[in-house]
């Protein structure tokens, strides 16, 4: 039995995350901080999924509580950390900039801290595609470099790739970073594209379809993210005995450290993406086609060869099984006859 700290444990991915390490025989101490940012009730019904298993146990806190932080590490020898707290959402962070600073950056400090002097076998973090940023060469590969984010959410998450990094050379700290493209799903959130669009088909309203729909996401299932990210768990970062710094890799590092994308390397039209939804609901959507917002980009599209040699896996499922799935998910969610 492994003895695991999953911050952000009520949310999207951490919920799903518990479940599966719990399945599979492991301790898993939660932390989240139950915040407004979207609906808590849809948190707190994620938690009872699986909150009255004795491996787990949940601690209610801020990331960037240093004291509180400081005593958790202190209380358990956690042999992995996986972190996935933070404030999210690209186009909150021009509204709300602060919030960003206090979770994305000094709660990364705090768990860093917190891992190092522990001296935890493998802390992995949730980064995020936003850092491609004005990247425009596709498919994005952790190889290529990622000097201009174009929200502040994604210069947090660069960020704390830098910080992570610095860990991992100083104290020798094994450290992954995971770049998510558009997870989507049962239990996702409401701020998403996904519960936006469902909501407002099944309630005959016009759903806001940004840049007037000219948009490619590599949207990525839940199930698939939870296997990729169980599986960089349990490969700790190793040092990459051929980095140079004459021509450095981005993806790795003479120190213990390592970036992955995890997408479905199938990138998806936005038009199709809502297709495959009125499919799946049997209803057709009403759109309402705006120009694109500021901090977002046109496309995503992620090269996942490094996952795959690394751990042997590549995410697969194809956006109309998944997306039937969370159709199922949110009408039985909300007592709604399909």
């Amino acid at each position: 039995m492994k003895t695991i700290l999953v911050t952000g444990a009520a949310g999207f991915i951490g919920s799903h995350l518990a479940i599966r390490l719990l399945a599979r025989g492991d301790r898993v101490v939660g932390v989240d901080n139950m915040n407004n940012y979207y609906d808590v009730t849809l948190k707190e019904n994620r938690l009872k999924r699986f909150d009255s298993d004795p491996n787990f146990s949940l601690r209610k806190m801020n990331v960037e509580d240093r004291p509180g932080m400081k005593a958790l590490f202190e209380e358990f020898r956690f042999d992995a950390v996986m972190h996935l707290a933070a404030q999210a959402g690209v186009r909150y962070s021009l509204e709300n900039p602060h919030a960003y600073i206090d979770s994305n950056l000094v709660g990364f400090c705090n768990i860093l801290e917190g891992a190092r002097h522990s001296k935890v076998d493998h802390l992995v973090f949730a980064s995020s595609s936003s850092v491609y940023g004005a990247n425009t060469r596709q498919p994005f590969s952790e190889h290529h470099n990622v000097d201009h984010p174009v929200s502040l959410y994604a210069a947090t998450k660069k960020a704390n790739e830098l910080m992570a990094h610095s860990y991992a050379h100083l104290y020798g700290l094994p450290v992954s970073g995971l770049r998510f493209f558009t997870v989507y799903g049962p239990w996702g959130r409401p701020d998403m594209a996904l519960f936006r669009f469902t909501k407002g088909i099944l309630a005959g309203e016009p759903i806001p379809v940004f840049n007037r729909g000219d948009m490619v996401r590599d949207f990525t299932y839940i199930d698939d993210i939870v296997e990729g990210v169980i599986r960089v768990i349990d490969h700790p970062a190793q040092p990459n005995p051929d980095w140079s710094g004459d021509a450095p890799d981005p993806a790795s590092s003479k120190a213990p450290y390592r970036v992955y994308n995890i997408g479905n390397n199938n990138p998806v039209k936005l038009m199709d993406y809502i297709h495959a939804l009125e499919t799946a609901l049997g209803k057709k959507a009403v759109m309402d086609l705006l120009p694109m917002q500021p901090g977002d980009v046109p496309s995503t599209y992620a090269d996942t060869a490094v996952l795959d040699q690394a751990v042997g896996f590549k995410p697969a499922t194809p956006v109309a099984v998944g997306i039937q799935r969370f159709a199922d998910w949110y009408l039985d969610y909300n007592g709604i006859k399909g």
